[in-house]
């Protein structure tokens, strides 16, 4: 890919967030450390290893570039702070933990004489190969968060330096780095230095004397060059390994901007306007969420942008991504369906899908992993990414815009049928043509899908619960289809169906993987969140059930 072409995209990004670059910490966010298969920047790996352990990335309104840097170097003083996150009750209850109690001290767990016969029951769980419940899948999350902090005090978890080079050299995926541990007498007294300028940092944070500005500037260039200092030996270690400084910005760029949360504001904005326009029959509200929601959707592309470089695949390889690539299709099919015929409902509908799976991809990191993790080997093939995951994710947003529509289309028959037939037979519409569009993508998305699985796995089609369930997604519509054409189904039928058969979808796209969590595609397998989705699934159902009684009682009188 062409780097120039890359820059230009990038550089509105980089003008709007150079306050960031101006931190003290800069240089330190920016060191490439290896972690999880990949080369990332401290940043990163600060974020995602507090973000484990603690639930966020920040503590107590620091930073996590300072929180696992200070346990690195002091972890002793850590020891009674309470930073290790533990939702679920039965752990508590196992551990025998206050069980309204959310974080707890390294020590408390530690030294919990429980601890070890929970660990048991988890590596005994693993032997038997079967799947993890919410119980098991907490404790495992609990053994991910130890490990972490013990790698992290006895510094074999964060890896600085590539390997020299050898008659294999390999990728920077494939040799392992020289973490802190490992490092010679003369890599530690660099590295010290790098500690040194930290420690100052620190304390000039804790002071309580006003700061100086050139004192203030003179730190941030120390910095700057003890860290350049150590990179640069890092890097003449291995150059072959070692990333492009580009790559390392442009990621810690990713992480401080948040594209995807400016998007979804954005499109709440815009949502709101919408609304506006409808209560004061005002233009000038209609062309604000108009101007507002494109704003939202190039935040949204630039988000997909960054994502795109950085990993060098499409952004659909696991729950995250699908997630905010459903919000993206469902913001294309509104607007493209909104130019077309002008309802404005259509274009409301859009943005409060986009910004309610974008909501949910940014407030979920637990349960939506959106770290830039490697792909797994059978998912290696970005034609594939391209055509079947890219197809079927897709058609999910064409569907979930017809649920959208039909939520607001059961309000107008709820609130009078007889006064909004023109909004209702509108509305009817526009969830056909939505659902149309999901048919016409996700029946090409599966049979690409059998193509895939038979060159993966030398076979077409093997009812595995992922295809099975897309299939059933598919007949469900197709069955709806076929009853508008046929006149089994009314308006009113539609808008049900509308909603109702959305919950196919949601099975296959989330209960395959984070429910059932069975068959070939464990790629996708996730935990978590089912209570949230569940009771998103009910909602729709209590709603599709008081608008039917309603509707019943309706006919009934009229007769």
């Amino acid at each position: 890919m062409n780097r120039i072409f890359w820059a230009l995209i990038f550089s509105f990004g980089f003008l709007v967030s150079q306050k960031s670059f101006s931190a003290p910490l800069k240089a330190l966010e920016l060191l490439p450390v290896q972690d999880q298969g990949r080369i990332k920047p401290y940043d990163t790996f600060a974020r995602e290893s507090l973000e484990l352990v603690y639930g966020k990335q920040n503590y107590q309104g620091k930073p996590a570039t300072e929180i696992i840097m200070t346990w690195l170097l002091d972890p002793v003083s850590w020891q009674e702070r309470k930073i290790v996150e533990i939702k679920h009750h039965l752990v508590k209850e196992g551990l025998k933990l206050d069980v309204l109690e959310k974080y707890f001290s390294v020590q408390e767990i530690l030294s919990n004489d429980r601890i070890s016969l929970l660990m048991q029951q988890l590596n005994q769980k693993r032997e038997e190969k079967a799947k993890l419940d919410p119980y098991f899948q907490a404790l495992q999350r609990l053994e991910q968060q130890i490990y972490v902090l013990r790698s992290l005090a006895n510094g074999s978890l964060l890896r600085l330096v590539p390997p020299a080079p050898s008659e294999n050299p390999g990728d920077s995926m494939s040799q392992t780095w020289k973490s802190v541990a490992e490092f010679s007498e003369s890599e530690h007294k660099l590295f010290s230095e790098v500690t040194g300028v930290f420690l100052k940092y620190l304390s000039l944070q804790v002071s309580t004397t006003k700061k100086d500005p050139s004192e203030i500037k003179q730190l941030t260039q120390d910095v700057f060059t003890k860290v350049g200092a150590f990179s640069e030996y890092a890097k003449k270690q291995n150059p072959g390994l070692y990333p492009a400084a580009t790559d390392i910005e442009l990621e810690v760029h990713y992480n401080q901007f948040h594209p995807f949360r400016w998007a979804y504001i954005a499109y709440l904005l815009a949502f709101l306007a919408v609304v506006l326009s409808w209560i004061f029959k005002r233009s000038l509200f209609y062309q604000a969420a108009w101007v507002v929601s494109l704003v939202g959707f190039l935040m949204h592309i630039y988000g997909f942008c960054l994502r795109v470089y950085l990993t060098g695949r499409p952004p659909v390889s696991n729950m995250y991504e699908t997630v905010v690539w459903v919000g993206f299709g469902a913001m294309v099919f509104s607007m493209i369906i909104e130019l077309t015929y002008k309802w404005r409902f259509i274009l409301m509908a859009g943005t409060a899908v986009a910004a309610f799976c974008l909501i949910v991809a940014d407030t979920a990191p637990i349960i939506l992993d959106p770290s830039l993790t490697p792909l797994e080997p059978v998912l290696r093939s970005n034609f594939w990414l391209m055509t079947h995951v890219l197809t079927i994710t897709i058609s999910y947003a064409a569907f979930f815009l017809a649920m959208a529509c039909a939520d607001i289309g059961l309000y107008f028959f709820i609130k009078d049928p007889q006064k909004y037939q023109p909004q209702i037979k509108a509305i009817v519409l526009s969830v056909y043509r939505a659902m149309q569009i999901g048919v016409g993508l996700l029946a090409p998305g599966i049979i690409l899908g059998g193509i895939w699985a038979d060159y993966s796995w030398g076979r077409f089609w093997g009812w595995d619960p992922k295809e099975t369930w897309a299939l059933i997604a598919l007949l469900g519509y197709v069955a709806v289809l076929h009853g508008r054409v046929a006149g089994l189904l009314k308006d009113f039928g539609i808008l049900v169906s509308g909603i109702l058969t959305f919950s196919l979808v949601i099975m296959a796209w989330y209960g395959v993987n984070f429910i059932l969590g069975a068959g070939l595609h464990s790629y996708g397998f996730g935990a978590g969140g089912v209570e949230y989705v569940a009771s998103f699934v009910a909602i729709h159902i209590l709603y599709v059930c008081y608008a039917s009684v309603l509707y019943r009682d309706r006919k009934r009188s009229i007769q």
